[in-house]
């Protein structure tokens, strides 16, 4: 099969037209074509007055020609063995979910214990905190089936290149995604969709022997030294895990897949000496613009928008001498929600649907954090009882994100999002949640970002504090194998600081599953 790249059509023209391009583009016209197949769809609006959709083709034909081979894209199995006992997997956002179906796929039969509740019973808790109630700690926007993946707009792009990628994708249409995802270039699922779409995954990994526990939070683990024929002797490795409801769990695999805002798990890991390093991530908050705002000043047109598909953007800046400054998940049509996960706290974050049909678009405005800013900004004089870690711990990002999550929730007066226009941020709320750094970088960069995306730096755009939780402040460290210090023990995804977004998640899940098998080959 072979693969062409810069096929054009333009906008409003019909599919069909794609045979007879490919053989204008190799002047071939006798060419016969079989197998014709999108491997990737884009749109080219860089001159607003000739947009164009690009393809690139996938096809057999009836002749030699000189053009690259389509790869080969079919996901293959690590060729292992089976443990002797059932791994265990924390977590069932993207890097558990996948971990435990291919896990299942493979025969392991996995236990996956996830803190919060199925979709059907999340959905109940997450609504009652959009009117006004506090969060459940177990069973929010963070935690519970699907991870925080599930309450976002489901986008699935990424910046990493692994042969993985398109199982997950399969995987996705398989359980009731749309195919378009297969070939977009930036495909997601939308909220709406993703819900059953994670419902069928898991179900499916429960079918071929998987064993889910929902409600069930990991409280501690017990480890033990040598005693492994697989692992060096006199090294520590995990003996079993203790559950939030007393029962403990014996095994030699623990997935750790618990997501960025696990910090009492954190915190218990750290105290049980898996190894970990403070990490940089970022402070900011939601921006939002009328869509038709974004679809005029991409397209030229926002009428367009009816057949392009609201329009999205992604931009930058880094201040001379200063911070990195960015536009992170962006929610075309979509919503700003509370995405707290626990109480006297308020984060935001953004959700769309699979129409993407709102009339707003929003986007997290970001500015880099350092590990220099976390004992600065992190603690008002002595370490607070409420405190993750503490002054110099390696767990003082997440004191940093807490310190600003408390003060929104008190400059908001409980469970409700403090909001400010562009044009009154000076001295609002919102600028109150932020430490000053972050505050003075948005004032320098929003001028030039709306010279970039024109009508960006309006002055009616509307701004909602505060956005903490775009990655985790730690990272687990690992080994080739993807061990951490105590053998047997997996940190992975998001929340062990090796992955952001769905994509990137589940295809650590992959590769740890994967590894799980070749210890045992």
């Amino acid at each position: 099969m072979y693969r062409i790249h810069q096929i054009k059509l333009k906008i409003g023209n019909d599919r069909k037209m794609i045979p007879d391009l490919i053989r204008k583009k190799l002047n071939r016209r006798d060419l016969v074509l079989k197998d014709i197949t999108i491997a990737r769809e884009s749109i080219d609006a860089r001159d607003k007055k000739n947009i164009r959709r690009v393809y690139t083709v996938d096809f057999n034909a009836d002749a030699d020609l000189d053009l690259e081979k389509a790869p080969d894209l079919e996901y293959r199995y690590a060729e292992g063995g089976m443990p002797e006992k059932r791994p265990v997997i924390v977590g069932l956002g993207p890097c558990g979910m996948f971990c435990a179906l291919i896990m299942a796929q493979m025969g392991m039969a996995p236990i996956v214990i996830e803190r919060g509740r199925p979709i059907a019973d999340r959905m109940k808790d997450v609504e009652r905190v959009r009117q006004g109630g506090a969060p459940d700690p177990e069973s929010n926007v963070q935690f519970g089936e699907g991870g925080a993946g599930t309450f976002s707009d489901g986008k699935l792009t990424t910046g990493i290149k692994d042969v993985r990628i398109r199982k997950v994708l399969e995987e996705f249409v398989r359980f009731g995604a749309d195919k378009e995802i297969l070939y977009k270039q930036r495909p997601h699922i939308g909220t709406d969709m993703l819900r059953p779409v994670v419902t069928a995954i898991r179900e499916e990994a429960e079918r071929l022997g998987a064993e889910v526990r929902f409600g069930c939070r990991l409280d501690d683990i017990t480890t033990v030294t040598g005693g492994c024929s697989s692992d060096e002797p006199g090294v520590k490795r995990i003996r079993s895990v203790i559950l939030s409801d007393g029962s403990e769990i014996f095994t030699d695999d623990l997935v750790l897949a618990m997501g960025h805002s696990a910090r009492d798990t954190f915190a218990m890991l750290e105290r049980r000496g898996l190894e970990m390093s403070r990490k940089p991530f970022s402070i900011g908050v939601r921006i939002e613009h009328p869509q038709s705002v974004i679809d005029r000043a991409q397209y030229g047109d926002a009428g367009l928008a009816r057949v392009l598909g609201p329009a999205e953007y992604k931009l930058s800046y880094h201040i001379p001498d200063g911070r990195g400054v960015y536009t992170f998940c962006m929610c075309p049509g979509g919503e700003v929600i509370l995405a707290s996960s626990a109480e006297g706290e308020v984060v935001t974050n953004g959700m769309s649907y699979h129409a993407r049909d709102g009339r707003f678009a929003n986007s997290g405005l970001l500015v880099d954090v350092r590990p220099e800013d976390f004992d600065r900004y992190a603690y008002d004089g002595e370490r607070a009882p409420s405190c993750i870690g503490g002054p110099g711990s390696v767990l003082s990002g997440a004191d940093f994100q807490k310190r600003f999550e408390t003060a929104a929730f008190r400059i908001a007066g409980g469970y409700s999002i403090p909001t400010a226009t562009w044009g009154e941020f000076e001295g609002s709320a919102v600028e109150a949640c932020l430490p000053d750094f972050c505050s003075g970088s948005i004032k320098k960069a929003l001028p030039v970002l709306g010279r970039k995306l024109s009508g960006f730096d309006d002055p009616r755009a509307r701004m909602y504090a505060v956005e903490t939780r775009s990655s985790s402040p730690v990272r687990f460290t690992r080994d080739e194998r993807f061990m951490s210090n105590i053998k047997g023990i997996y940190p992975a995804g998001e929340g062990a600081g090796h992955a952001g977004g769905i994509m990137s998640s589940a295809v650590d899940g992959i590769k740890i599953a994967e590894s799980v098998a070749l210890r045992y080959k």
